[in-house]
């Protein structure tokens, strides 16, 4: 399998990944908190930087942005994790859901980018999970995916 096809595989993924927590959002009423926005964004990012080095000249390029994007998700979600292992502990209304509700990607897509819920209350599982548990799953799996694209060997060009 080829870089190319890989980092466009990502890209889908981190896409449908998105469409997940929409549905969870605008289907089960799921609201989302600061953290979880943020997991979006950075989930964004990695298929932006998949996209781009999946239609550039450098696939390795797009896999490093691809790798920030992925290391950035887990320290997000980690804090997410230890919020909800430490309950007295929140990041429910506080000046960061304030200024991520600011930004103009939330001022104009709200139905995306809006922080509205606590997130201590992101406990609803799937599949024996909580939904932060699954996102850290999840970025694991793409820094894993990104590292992979970036260590290997190129293929051979073909004539």
């Amino acid at each position: 399998m080829n870089s190319r096809t890989i980092l466009l595989s990502t890209a889908a993924v981190c896409l449908l990944l998105i469409g997940a927590a929409l549905y969870l959002q605008h289907v089960k009423d799921l609201l989302p908190c600061p953290l979880c926005v943020i997991q979006r964004y950075l989930f964004l990012a990695v298929a932006i930087g998949c996209l781009v080095g999946a239609f550039g000249r450098k696939p390795k390029l797009g896999a490093g942005i691809g790798l920030a994007a992925a290391v950035g998700g887990l320290g997000v979600v980690g804090k997410h994790l230890y919020v909800l292992a430490n309950p007295g502990f929140s990041c429910g209304i506080d000046p960061m859901e304030t200024m991520l509700n600011k930004i103009p990607t939330a001022t104009y897509m709200p139905w995306l980018f809006q922080a509205d819920g606590l997130c201590e209350n992101a406990t609803d599982g799937l599949l024996g999970l909580s939904i932060p548990q699954w996102s850290a799953v999840w970025f694991v799996i793409l820094t894993g995916v990104m590292i992979w694209v970036l260590v290997r060997n190129p293929e051979p060009r073909r004539a």
